[in-house]
């Protein structure tokens, strides 16, 4: 199966059409196509949403409201490097933890242990491959218990749900990226999503150089309004993607047993097939170096380490009806 963005070519004229009323407009940023994708992010995820050039953008928005400077937060090490550089970038400390193998995702078991040695501010959790870590309730729980503030990378979890709720309606902020290759792109780009109001107009404010009193010291995270324009294509497509790949899915599901098996009543937006087999026709693995050997901590994590070496990926990619 050849590699393709997951855009539908039936949406290229409407796209066009967006894009020359950008030109006409003069108004390249700050426009109404980023208002209009964060107005249909948010009615898709049912949360507050602020509009980013990056995960990392709204990652930072994230660290700097809550303050997380040198405080310590816990991260999985199965990972993209972006989740613990999020915290390293404002001085604070990381903490990894360990998966399970079944999910890829952090293990409850291992964050306990954590929370009660390390005493965290902050937990980052990771939906990895396109499915809710299958122990997110049991970890949101433990986190309100113990006044943990919890935070959900959505990077890979476009279109993901479980019994209904989708990713970041757990924690008290999600951040998902648009990435050139995730599920729902705008090439790049990312979103912060939050039930709270005083974090987004932060955000807001902190995306555009901390504009105009300038008590927040920002930067510049802007998307552009080309980028969102895609975003507002993006997100009215979305279910066709994802009702796509959760068909194709179903065939490969007869072919692969060895592979992640979703609980009941969870839909996964499926950026990555993942099985724990061989394969000759892998796209490679989700991670295949854990965090904490690049950033060379001397920890033993062994379903981390178990995972970057047996789970490979099935190619899953959107094929429109005009392809």
């Amino acid at each position: 199966m050849k590699f393709t963005i997951s855009f539908d070519r039936r949406d290229l004229s409407t796209l066009h059409n967006y894009w020359d009323q950008i030109i006409e407009t003069n108004k390249w940023s700050e426009g109404y196509f980023t208002e209009k994708f964060e107005e249909l992010w948010s009615e898709h995820n049912q949360l507050y949403s602020v509009a980013f050039s990056s995960w990392a953008g709204a990652a930072s928005a994230l660290m700097e409201y809550y303050n997380i400077r040198e405080k310590t937060v816990l991260v999985p090490s199965n990972t993209f490097m972006a989740t613990p550089l999020s915290v390293l970038n404002v001085e604070g400390k990381v903490i990894f933890v360990d998966c399970n193998r079944y999910d890829l995702c952090m293990s409850f078991d291992d964050f306990k242990k954590k929370v009660d040695e390390f005493k965290p501010k902050a937990v980052w959790i990771v939906h990895i491959g396109g499915h809710i870590a299958f122990e997110i309730d049991k970890i949101t729980e433990h986190c309100k218990k113990e006044g943990i503030l919890f935070f959900e990378d959505c990077a890979h979890a476009h279109g993901a749900e479980w019994n209904g709720k989708k990713p970041g309606q757990w924690g008290d902020a999600g951040v998902y990226s648009f990435y050139a290759t995730k599920t729902c792109t705008t090439g790049e780009g990312g979103m912060l999503v939050t039930k709270n109001k005083d974090l987004v107009e932060f955000a807001k404010k902190y995306r555009n150089y901390g504009k105009f009193d300038y008590k927040i010291k920002g930067t510049n995270y802007r998307m552009s309004e080309f980028c969102a324009a895609i975003g507002v294509i993006q997100v009215r497509r979305l279910k066709d993607i994802v009702a796509f790949k959760n068909e194709y899915a179903k065939k490969l599901d007869e072919k692969f047993k060895n592979r992640v098996i979703f609980p009941e009543g969870m839909i996964s937006g499926y950026y990555k097939y993942i099985v724990f087999e061989p394969i000759e026709n892998s796209t490679g693995k989700v991670y295949d170096q854990p965090c904490h050997k690049i950033l060379n901590y001397n920890l033993d994590l062994p379903n981390t380490e178990w995972i970057s070496k047996n789970h490979w990926c099935v190619p899953i990619y959107y094929q429109s009806k005009e392809d």
